[in-house]
């Protein structure tokens, strides 16, 4: 729903009545992941359940479950034949949750976008079918350093209510979206009810160190795939947001210092292309201490081997050293910064999913693989 909240806000704002479509489950080769939506008003949609497969089918979905305001739970490509019936030819299957959105009955959802436009992070648990009321939500912000977190609406029963809450705030904590099962009060042990629950936490970060021709072209395809991105050089000169126009923020600090100072959590990205023994050392040194998800560094194989023999002289081990991935990116033939920036998005991707980092010709069965939910 990110992508199209901005205009779904608006016209929640203004009090009209649409129709939202939300992806909720995916099987084999869906071209969407679990959360993308599609909004509907009338004549004009915006966003994608598909990549374009089944969005004429969605359309009219959609305008049917506001004219009746009843929720409905839809699978398109049940098989390649149906599949092809309503354009879904990549062979997939994707389940799309269609729902009546107005401020009467989402009234959460101004809070949703405001907490989302502040990065603060929540989730929307909806039941999607079973034997509660379908269509009903529960927004869930999760504990923090101020006390225990709070919730808003309810899915029918105080004790489902309670194990939702306990759940969401452990998918909200990793970035999960997907579906939970539970019996009608809650219990773990059954499945008789379908519960979504999608998170909105905060962009994973970008940490870019380097104030160089590479750094631009990194954070810009850092931005295009979703990173809040960050640049950093003890540079003033060179550190300016004239020259990292993509950047989110441009920060002028001995980069160990500054890396020394923010919150590194399992999704951050950490790109090192100082290109410096006296930067990139005593940044990898902290780098490689923390949980980041990725810690990358420009250079040489030569530079490499130089750069391993002076972390290992202050102290890092084997298996700290193993997480490093140097040179950085995967082997496309880059020359260009824009050619390396793409060589470090495509190792962060294959990271990320799993891929081979072969081409796709060379490889069998399917492109992608099956939704962990």
């Amino acid at each position: 729903m990110r992508d199209v909240l901005s205009q779904i806000v608006r016209w929640w704002e203004a009090g009209e009545r649409f129709g939202l479509a939300t992806v909720v489950g995916t099987f084999r080769s869906a071209p969407r992941p679990p959360g993308a939506s599609m909004a509907v008003l009338g004549t004009e949609a915006v966003g994608s359940v598909s990549g374009g497969c089944v969005e004429g089918a969605v359309y009219e979905l959609a305008n049917e479950v506001v004219g009746t305001g009843t929720p409905v739970l839809q699978r398109y490509g049940v098989s390649d034949d149906d599949a092809f019936a309503v354009g879904l030819t990549c062979g997939g299957i994707i389940d799309v949750f269609v729902e009546d959105v107005s401020r009467e009955t989402y009234p959460e959802l101004g809070e949703i976008a405001a907490s989302i436009e502040r990065r603060r992070p929540v989730a929307v648990a909806t039941i999607l079918s079973g034997p509660g009321p379908v269509g009903a939500r529960r927004v869930v912000w999760p504990d923090g350093p101020a006390g225990p977190g709070s919730s808003s609406g309810s899915l029918g029963s105080p004790r489902l209510d309670a194990a939702v809450d306990d759940d969401v705030r452990g998918m909200l904590a990793q970035g999960i979206t997907g579906i939970r099962r539970y019996g009608a009060q809650g219990e773990r042990r059954l499945d008789d009810l379908q519960v979504f629950v999608q998170s909105f936490a905060p962009a994973p970060r970008m940490l870019v160190f380097g104030a160089i021709d590479f750094a631009a072209a990194v954070a810009k395809i850092g931005k295009f795939l979703g990173y809040h991105v960050v640049v950093c050089d003890a540079r003033p000169v060179f550190a300016t947001t004239k020259r990292f126009p993509d950047a989110d923020e441009v920060v002028v600090k001995w980069p160990h210092d500054y890396l020394s100072t923010v919150q590194v959590d399992e999704r951050t990205v950490i790109c090192v292309l100082t290109h410096d023994p006296k930067f990139d050392v005593p940044l990898l040194e902290v780098a490689l201490r923390t949980p980041a998800a990725y810690v990358g560094a420009m250079g040489s194989r030569r530079t490499h081997e130089d750069r391993i023999a002076r972390l290992r002289e202050v102290g890092l081990k084997d298996e700290d050293l193993a997480r490093l991935r140097s040179p950085i990116g995967l082997d496309l033939g880059a020359r260009t910064p824009e050619e390396t920036a793409v060589s470090i998005a495509a190792e962060l991707i294959q990271l990320r999913w799993g891929g081979t980092g072969r081409s796709l010709t060379d490889t069998s069965g399917r492109i992608h693989g099956d939704s962990l939910t």
